[in-house]
């Protein structure tokens, strides 16, 4: 069952994936800090290159099936064209209204 975007419990978490669903790359790159850092199945990435590749040029989105840790992990379905449709775990370090660093991977 997914959860609706609108009741997210984290707010910045909320707008980051909107910001996804929405192909809103400003909105995203809003959000972070200024030396957020990411990592995907456990790797350090190049976040504006990752974001680009695997979200932004690639019609990412997600849909939230569940969330824990107040809101900020979530594990979601995320799709994109480039590799289909994968269940995924998304961790967001949240620091005065930004995210410092978010990790994602197959579920």
């Amino acid at each position: 069952m997914t959860i609706a975007t609108a009741k997210l419990s984290d707010p910045v978490v909320r707008r980051m994936v909107e910001a996804i669903n929405a192909h809103d790359r400003d909105a995203f790159l809003g959000l972070l800090t200024s030396d957020a850092t990411m990592s995907d199945d456990g790797s350090d990435r190049n976040l504006q290159e990752w974001i680009d590749r695997e979200i932004f040029d690639a019609g990412g989105r997600m849909d939230v099936q569940k969330e824990s840790n107040g809101g900020q992990t979530l594990l979601a379905r995320f799709r994109n064209d480039t590799w289909g449709e994968m269940s995924t775990v998304w961790r967001f370090d949240v620091e005065d209204g930004h995210v410092r660093r978010f990790e994602t991977g197959q579920a």
